[in-house]
């Protein structure tokens, strides 16, 4: 079969009643979850995983991990366009990769503009998720081809690889992203080892034989952690909204932003491949490459509709182009994605290169329902802008209860245990310690995911090479991913060195 003939299998998948449905929920949640100040896609996606369980309670196996992976993927990218409107209208990020669209978003809010910088949002975001697509369809199969070749010893590197790059670019100190991975592979031991039956960092309770949930640990550090956040710090929204007057842009907003949405888009598709990059890098990339190219720099910061467009389909172009590490490597490359490789393992449907041979449905549902969510995200995000504005005024005293009663419902749903519930709160309390000293969550729930199959990989290669360890760097592959991975974390110390060494000399 062609990608062609597989794409229009995927199409009628994506088409199902069900999981058109089920793709409606998504963006609507996930661009919800967006507006809504500190949330982000990470809790959002962690928060809907034992939802989409119950929900597709009554489906077969293979159709309820479709539906419910396609659920999750539309939370992901619809949160990714939600982020813009707080950016715009309170000059608050909903999300991290959305910060840069304040230095335009909100000056043009001011302006009266709102509408127009709402609506060239929505656009670039749907150009984007089309890029992304069209980056899907052709990049997965070849991508998995050459995965499938790989073994043991290229797994174990490229994961490797995988948490380097994250704890490279996650949080503002590296030292502390690595700690947060090296916890997470720590606490991915905890349970009876698989090979031998010995029981490790149990301390003889019983609910730790089976090792953590990641579930649990996600909604904990995540969704629970931010309540602890909102209580204790007693945040609230409490910027001015901006008015929305006009929301379709004019001609000259359409033709001034073009340009930069086709560069946004394809900039930050290929940001989105890279293990650890993300949303946040493509977004900020994509603003300075339009502050260059721009005939009148001077205008950015002040308003320019280049500033909004360009970054909001960057951030967008990145969400997709994660998701090809995460189906044709089993390698997430955010922390979101992450998370949703997680889900993929609850449904025991191992994401990587045997995806799209073992389970096609799954795999292009999931790449065709894409592109019915964009279209949705499309039709909804443009006439209910006012009605999403109206979302960020919803009182924290509302908002939180919801929370918690989805965080703790959701994961007893999944666990039947009372262990789990405490280990929630456990984990709450433990992220919003963490989070607030600077210390990235993402890290340690890839380290928790990634760990098992690094353990099993490992061990394969050894069993293998009768316990050389010179394997790991006698296959060229093998080498190639953890130097590349060496390098993601030595030459940003290099710079910053460098960099504090240019300061000293200009100080003396």
């Amino acid at each position: 079969m062609s990608t062609i003939d597989y794409l229009l299998h995927g199409l009628s998948t994506a088409m199902q009643w069900h999981n058109v449905l089920f793709v409606f929920f998504g963006v609507l949640i996930g661009t919800v979850v967006g507006v809504l100040p500190g949330i982000g896609p990470m809790s959002g996606v962690a928060l809907l995983i034992p939802i989409t369980a119950t929900m597709t309670a009554g489906l077969g196996p293979e159709e309820a991990a479709t539906s419910s992976i396609i659920l999750l993927a539309g939370v992901y990218y619809g949160a990714m366009y939600g982020g813009s409107t707080t950016s715009i209208l309170l000059n608050t990020p909903g999300e991290s990769s959305s910060v840069v669209t304040t230095l335009d978003g909100y000056q043009m809010a001011k302006q009266g503009r709102a509408g127009a910088a709402l609506a060239i949002s929505a656009i670039g975001s749907f150009a984007a998720g089309i890029v992304a697509l069209l980056g899907l369809i052709f990049l997965a199969q070849p991508l998995s081809a050459v995965a499938i070749k790989f073994g043991p010893a290229e797994y174990f590197s490229l994961m490797v690889l995988g948490l380097l790059a994250i704890s490279g670019l996650a949080g503002k100190s590296m030292i502390k992203a690595l700690m947060m991975t090296a916890f997470g592979l720590l606490l991915a031991t905890i349970g009876i080892d698989n090979v031998s039956g010995v029981s490790r960092f149990t301390f003889d309770i019983p609910e730790l034989y089976q090792g953590l949930e990641f579930l649990t640990v996600a909604v904990g550090t995540f969704a629970v952690g931010e309540v602890f956040k909102t209580i204790l710090e007693r945040e609230g929204n409490d910027g001015e909204l901006a008015k929305i007057n006009r929301i379709m842009p004019t001609k000259k907003d359409l033709k001034d932003s073009a340009a930069p949405i086709a560069r946004g888009s394809v900039l930050g598709f290929f940001i989105g491949l890279l293990p650890g990059a993300g949303a946040i890098l493509a977004s900020f990339f994509a603003y300075i490459v339009e502050k260059k190219l721009s005939k009148n720099p001077d205008k950015f910061g002040k308003g320019a509709i280049e500033g909004v467009a360009s970054p909001e389909s960057a951030n967008n172009a990145a969400a997709g182009g994660a998701m090809i590490p995460l189906l044709t490597l089993g390698i997430p490359s955010s922390g979101t994605t992450a998370i949703m490789m997680g889900a993929f393992i609850m449904y025991n449907v191992q994401p990587g290169p045997l995806l799209f041979s073992d389970h096609p449905q799954l795999a292009w549902g999931v790449i065709a329902s894409m592109f019915v969510g964009n279209l949705m995200l499309l039709i909804l995000n443009m006439p209910l802008v006012k009605v999403f504005a109206k979302v960020i005024e919803t009182p924290t005293k509302y908002l939180i209860p919801l929370i918690i009663v989805f965080s703790v419902f959701g994961v007893y749903a999944v666990q039947y245990s009372t262990f789990d519930l405490l280990l929630i709160m456990g984990c709450g309390l433990a992220g919003y310690f963490l989070s607030k000293n600077d210390f990235p969550l993402a890290p340690l729930v890839l380290g928790l995911i990634l760990g098992p199959m690094m353990e099993n990989n490992m061990r394969r290669a050894l069993t293998i090479s009768n316990g050389d360890f010179a394997i790991f760097v006698q296959k060229p592959v093998s080498l190639v991913f953890l130097i590349i991975g060496l390098l993601w974390i030595v030459i940003p110390l290099i710079l910053k060195l460098k960099g504090k060494k240019v300061l000293v000399n200009e100080e003396g």
